[in-house]
Formats: C-alpha cells, sequence, structure tokens
C-alpha cells in the first residue's frame, strides 16, 4: 500500500508496508501515483501531455522514472506487499503473560472539578478512595511476579490527582527502590499531576526518583481557566504556572511534559502551545483532542476538526522555523523515529492494554488500562489473585491493527497499530471498533511528522 501526499512544499510518498519515505520531484509522484493501473505506455502519454508546457520533461525523463519505480519496487521499497498479517496474530501470545507496566491509581479523588473528566473528576464513576501502601506494595510484587526475565518495569502514579496520597507514593517508591535489586529489576516512575499541591517535597523528590513527570496544562489562562477549575469555580491557572516553572527549572528542562486538552472551545490549540513555549518557557509540549460523550459542550465538531489539522500543519512549519533559529520544542505527536522504532511487534500489537499493561484501583482491581477503570466487564481481576478473567485479556491480546476491519485499508494502521482500544470502546462499543475523529487527525499528525523528517533530511 502506498500513500502519496503533498504538503509544505514537499512530494511524499509513504510505502506502508517497507516503511520507506520517499521525498520526489512532480514526475516522479506522478508516475509512482499511476504506476500500479497504468502500463508504461499510458503514463508517458499522459504526462506528457500534462507538462506540455515544460520543455525539461522529456519522454526520456519519464520512461527513467518509470524505471527508477520499478527498481524500487523490486528491492522492497515501494508497492511492498503485506507480509505482517498472518503474523498478527501471535506475535502477543509468543510473549506469553508477561507484564511490564501499571498505571497505579493512588488516589480516586481529586482537588480539581474538569469539565471534560474522562474519569468523572477522579471518581472513575464510583466511590472516592486513597489506595493504601499495602495494596500498592501487593501491585509493585504483582507487577515483579508476572514481569517473567524482563528487567525493566514502569509504573504510572496516576489518579484523581495523586499527590493527594503524596506519602504513600514515597514508601511505594521506596519498597521497590529496596527490593529491586534482589529481585533484578529496575523501575522507572513517572508522576502525573494537575500541580495544585506541588512544593518543595514533591520537587525534590520527583526531581530524583521519577523519570518523567506530566503536567497538566491547557494553555492560555482564559482557556485553561474554562474548565480547570476548583469545586468553588475557580480557575487553578494562576496557581499551578509558577510551580510547573518552578518543578521544570529544578529538573533542568528535561524529562518532562505539559499536557494539555483542546476541545470546542480551543480548536486552534497552537495559540496555547505557543503561549506555553513562548510567554511560559515549557518547551516539551503535548495537546490531547477531547474525548468525551456525544452531545457534550466540549465535543470537537467537524468544522472543529478541519480546523485542528489546519492548527497540525501550522505547528510542524512554526517547529521547523524554530528548529532553524535554534530554540527548537518538542511536540509529542511528532516524536517519529524511522531509523530505529517503533519495532515490527510494537507496531502490530500496539500499546499491550491488557496484556503487557494494566491499571490498577485504590482497591486492587485490574483493568486493561485507566480508561477502561470504572467499566466492570472489563476488571481483569486483581493483584493478590492475577488475572481471573482470561477471555477478556485473550480479547485484548488479539486485538491489534489487524483484527479492526476499518484499518484495513488505512495506511497509517502500522503507525498506530489500530489505535486505542479504549477510544473505539466508548465510540462504538467495541475494542475492535474505530474512533473515526481521532484516526483521522492521527492521519494528519503522521503526515505532519514525516513532513518535518523529510525536511530535515533534504536540508542536510
Amino acid at each position: 500500500m502506498v500513500h502519496q501526499y503533498q504538503l509544505n512544499g514537499y512530494n511524499i510518498v509513504l510505502d506502508t508496508c517497507s516503511g520507506g519515505i520517499h521525498v520526489v520531484d512532480e514526475v516522479a509522484y506522478d508516475v509512482i501515483a499511476m504506476f500500479e493501473t497504468h502500463t508504461p505506455e499510458e503514463i508517458v502519454s499522459t504526462l506528457l501531455e500534462k507538462y506540455d508546457s515544460r520543455p525539461d520533461v522529456t519522454e526520456e525523463d519519464v520512461r527513467t522514472c518509470i524505471a527508477d519505480v520499478q527498481s524500487l519496487k523490486d528491492s522492497g521499497k515501494l508497492f511492498t506487499p503485506d507480509t505482517f498479517a498472518e503474523m498478527a496474530g501471535t506475535f502477543k501470545e509468543r510473549s506469553g503473560d508477561v507484564v511490564k507496566a501499571l498505571c497505579l491509581h493512588v488516589a480516586h479523588t481529586c482537588n480539581l472539578n474538569c469539565g471534560y473528566c474522562f474519569a468523572s473528576q477522579g471518581k472513575y464513576h464510583g466511590d472516592r478512595a486513597l489506595m493504601s501502601f499495602e495494596v500498592g506494595r501487593r501491585a509493585l510484587d504483582f507487577l515483579m511476579d508476572h514481569s517473567g526475565s524482563r528487567r525493566n518495569l514502569e509504573v504510572d502514579f496516576f489518579g484523581g490527582e495523586p499527590l493527594m496520597n503524596w506519602d504513600v507514593v514515597k514508601r511505594l517508591v521506596a519498597y521497590a527502590r529496596s527490593v529491586e535489586k534482589e529481585r533484578g529489576k529496575n523501575f522507572r516512575f513517572t508522576l502525573t499531576t494537575n500541580g495544585m499541591l506541588i512544593d518543595d517535597d514533591v520537587i525534590d523528590f520527583a526531581n530524583r526518583e521519577m523519570s518523567n513527570v506530566v503536567l497538566s496544562l491547557d494553555g492560555r489562562k482564559e482557556i485553561n481557566d474554562r474548565t480547570r477549575v476548583d469545586y468553588a469555580g475557580n480557575g487553578s491557572y494562576d496557581r499551578i504556572v509558577p510551580k510547573f516553572q518552578k518543578l521544570v527549572a529544578a529538573r533542568g528542562g528535561k524529562n518532562y511534559y505539559m499536557r494539555g486538552t483542546f476541545t470546542h472551545a480551543n480548536p486552534d490549540f497552537t495559540k496555547d502551545l505557543f503561549h506555553m513555549a513562548d510567554d511560559l518557557g515549557f518547551t516539551e509540549l503535548s495537546m490531547e483532542p477531547v474525548v468525551c460523550a456525544p452531545g457534550d459542550p466540549a465535543e470537537l465538531t467537524a468544522e472543529d476538526l478541519d480546523t485542528v489539522k489546519e492548527q497540525y500543519e501550522l505547528l510542524a512549519k512554526d517547529m521547523l522555523r524554530r528548529e532553524r533559529e535554534g530554540r527548537p520544542i518538542t511536540f509529542y505527536h511528532y516524536m517519529l523515529d524511522l531509523t530505529s522504532g517503533p519495532c515490527v511487534y510494537k507496531r502490530i500489537s500496539g500499546c499491550g492494554s491488557g496484556t503487557e499493561y494494566m491499571a490498577v484501583t485504590p482497591w486492587g482491581d485490574l483493568y486493561p488500562c485507566h480508561q477502561f477503570v470504572g467499566e466492570e466487564a472489563y476488571k481483569l481481576g486483581d493483584v493478590w489473585n492475577g488475572v481471573t478473567n482470561t477471555a477478556l485479556r485473550e480479547e485484548f491480546r488479539a486485538c491489534n491493527a489487524y483484527a479492526r476491519p476499518d484499518c484495513a485499508d488505512c495506511w497509517a494502521k502500522l503507525y498506530c497499530s489500530g489505535g486505542c482500544a479504549a477510544n473505539a470502546y466508548h465510540a462504538t462499543g467495541s475494542i475492535r471498533g474505530v474512533y473515526e475523529a481521532g484516526c483521522e487527525l492521527f492521519r494528519k499528525r503522521i503526515e505532519c511528522a514525516i513532513m518535518m523528517k523529510a525536511a530535515k533530511e533534504t536540508a542536510l
């Protein structure tokens, strides 16, 4: 499968199954578009007519180009057949039941009352609760016990707001550090926080023990304070921004992400990204489209999606400009490694939710990921008895880019691995469905990311 598009003056051809990316001139771009459905004579005739006013495009040029395209095809760099379908169903079987990462919901409560919160203000449609040290310790033991020979393990402290249970977080980290050597493991911790409770102790501990910190901010004050408010309705911007700046400065400006959500109120989200970069000094940025129930005031409309796609292009071009000027910023969704990752396993199998990655509630219940918590039908088991709903685990194990009929003809399927199972479930009622709006935006982000790589390579 081949995908062709033009962006920022580049003619880009992506060969889906080989991962080959070609930046070509107009003639080659047209030849490739016709190559599989027309004879060489038809291609020559059509293109000579199209470029009749250009003396630099001759019949010899077109025929040479056709030969070059054939050579690329013969070498497996263009029009590569899909050889992954047969192995898609077996990749996860080979990994067995190894668990690599946990999302610890140390707090099912929050000190903010964000309007779009998928977690129902941290309660996940259930009772407010804090995870005890005993449950958390058992969760870490469960992870080590079920990680097989894997050494590096990942744990994200999540909520709700995890800083509302900060003492338990610190005790759990201390416990993990005390046993990881004898167990032959190495823990990598991350923290996701709204920032309201950040103080010097949080900054010192996080900078010492957390490999990454995710900081929630939606951008401009008027946008952030529209939805990210406390229970009295007061905005959070003025209280959290100075704390975020202090924490990031103490981290040396590394290993963090400003994580925002854009909604119907700000489909022009680049204004918020640029505010965070230019006015607040943050360079590691992420903005996610809101996922909410149909009819919700925050829901992105069809018109909003068009605006968002334009914004992605604007952002990509601006990031190239910033890099040329020596003041780059990072946008999470444009982090694309075309040389060494992701591996074939990851391209086909996806994020590993429900098999390699699970979420743990304050009571020790296991769910496929944080977005399924509270959906009783998706409870996998608990940290004491392990995965008891093995049929559900097998359903997630079989869920990949090739298990979704709607992905069959999608050129981006080996970049998203079939997309987010939770988004698919909430949009269609099935983890094998697709969240169409999310797919549309993902494809645009990948196009922009590839264009940026092409721009950098051609500038060398």
